[in-house]
């Protein structure tokens, strides 16, 4: 596996994901970063909006995997926990946690979004689009969850783009190379260990249904485990867990 994929940054695109889907649907395989300085039509999970000011960072991992898909999900946790060692990097320790599934929180406020896509190849395999937006300089405003961008937080410019994204590569690059040799494990592990609500009552807005209760843990693939108020566990793969 390449430590260290090429990087392309474009002044602009629509959107980093979307651009690593057709290269991927066309065959292309990567690795590569695809980094857009502009977004006009990038997206967050659930089919949300997501905003690309100039200034923050918006950038797409393209790679082949032989995983399954239900752990090819997994990459969400690998791109958390770079997420986060970015932030500590900038930011110093203590000043980020990670939030289920993949939220980074700089001081309990939003700070970085992440998307993984993904889509068979005729060969079998997995193409995956890692995609990691940070709000470096700016923070959006009137969204669900307060939100906030590490210039608030530093006393000089934050990095650039390009510069946050070689710290962001690097970290991705150790955490997804344990990732593939030893599996979950050691990354649900380090997930948790830099997570805040475990153990604490949560709310769980799914698809179809909300449910409270206690957020118990990791299971072994990464789903929540959740007891819920009756005491059922229920495992929860997908959705909005508020704190």
């Amino acid at each position: 596996m390449d430590a260290s994929p090429p990087v392309e940054i474009h002044d602009e695109l629509d959107s980093t994901n979307l651009e690593a889907r057709r290269r991927a649907e066309a065959g292309a395989e990567g690795p590569v970063w695809i980094c857009a300085l502009r977004q006009t039509a990038g997206k967050g999970r659930r089919g949300r909006a997501w905003s690309t000011e100039t200034g923050n960072l918006a950038a797409t991992l393209l790679f082949v995997t032989d995983k399954r898909p239900i752990e090819a999900a997994q990459a969400s946790f690998v791109a958390a926990l770079a997420a986060h060692e970015l932030a500590e990097t900038c930011l110093g320790p203590g000043a980020a946690a990670l939030k289920w599934p993949n939220d980074l929180l700089v001081h309990g406020r939003k700070a970085c979004g992440i998307l993984v896509e993904s889509g068979a190849r005729p060969d079998g395999r997995l193409w995956l689009a890692v995609g990691i937006g940070v709000n470096l300089k700016h923070a959006p405003e009137n969204v669900e969850r307060p939100a906030t961008a590490f210039a608030d937080h530093m006393a000089g410019p934050p990095p650039t783009p390009a510069d946050a994204l070689d710290v962001l590569a690097r970290a991705f690059g150790r955490w997804r190379r344990l990732w593939e040799a030893q599996g979950f494990a050691p990354i649900g592990r380090a997930w948790t260990e830099r997570a805040i609500g475990m153990g604490a009552r949560c709310e769980a807005r799914l698809t179809n249904e909300t449910l409270h209760g206690v957020a118990e843990g990791l299971e072994p693939d990464g789903a929540l485990r959740l007891r819920v108020d009756g005491g059922e566990i229920r495992r929860v793969t997908a959705g909005d867990v508020f704190f």
